[in-house]
């Protein structure tokens, strides 16, 4: 009997998620319509964001700072939401924590690996997401043969922060980030930022309608949901959980409520500032 409660309380604890800034939300929402008995808890690291041009150092400091705080929460599962601290922080947040730890790289890079018929993969990301190599290292270390084209593209990040993800100058710039890529016949692109999905239809349309997008946000969400069932931790109540998602930033909390209407297409009523 008291077994069983254990259970049960175990698969209602949240989820917790976090990323330095925003994007995560595009796994949040994914989250949330997979799982829509879960209780999400978000933090974003907005008071310290980019993490991109940080020391390998700092970002672990960092992201053990977030995971502690989400720990006290009592959360059963951990979702490390941003490239660069999954490509960075993955493996000391697996040795300090005993809940399951996931970031959003290998999902995306098994995604891409299953979907390319060619075994020409390209990765669209951050600076310092390209820069560490981390999907071409994740890819190869599934397939050790497979072609990876990697290109930066910052600005992505300002426009679907600034709502700018349909219009004809997010086009432009995309057609002109992804110029590189088409000429490499690519057939599977992995959209290598949480922020990226925003912009799905101009990078369609500037990487050719043949390209399989891959969304390393919905490719972990899924993973998320396969890990909670494995180990027996869905929360399988029949009534939806109320009010479940809680979001928590290190600094600009109006700006956060502001700009995650365009990721979640809603609007948050909540969001609480804390110090970590």
């Amino acid at each position: 009997m008291n077994k069983l409660k254990q259970k049960n309380d175990g698969s209602e604890r949240p989820i917790g998620v976090f990323d330095s800034g925003v994007g995560g939300l595009t796994v949040v929402k994914e989250l949330n319509r997979l799982l829509p008995n879960e209780k999400i808890i978000y933090f974003g690291d907005t008071g310290r964001v980019p993490y991109g041009n940080k020391s390998k150092e700092t970002i672990v400091h960092y992201s053990l700072q977030v995971a502690y705080f989400l720990m006290k929460k009592k959360i059963k599962m951990l979702v490390v939401a941003c490239n660069t601290a999954s490509s960075v922080s993955l493996p000391t947040l697996k040795r300090h924590f005993h809940i399951p730890v996931l970031g959003v790289i290998e999902p995306g890079a098994r995604a891409a690996i299953k979907n390319s018929k060619n075994n020409k993969i390209g990765v669209i990301g951050t600076l310092g997401t390209v820069k560490s190599n981390s999907y071409k290292k994740a890819l190869k270390k599934i397939r050790t043969n497979v072609n990876v084209v990697q290109k930066e593209c910052p600005l992505f990040v300002h426009l679907a922060e600034d709502g700018w993800n349909k219009n004809k100058i997010a086009q432009l710039i995309s057609d002109e980030y992804l110029k590189p890529l088409r000429n490499k016949k690519i057939d599977t692109m992995i959209l290598g930022c949480t922020h990226y999905p925003l912009l799905k239809d101009v990078i369609q349309n500037s990487a050719g309608k043949d390209v399989i997008l891959i969304d390393s946000g919905k490719e972990t969400a899924g993973e998320v949901k396969r890990i909670l069932e494995k180990k027996n931790l869905i929360n399988n109540r029949n009534k939806t959980v109320k009010n479940h998602s809680v979001f928590y930033v290190s600094d600009f909390p109006h700006k956060f409520k502001e700009v995650s209407q365009r990721f979640l297409s809603k609007e948050l009523k909540h969001v609480h500032k804390v110090i970590l």
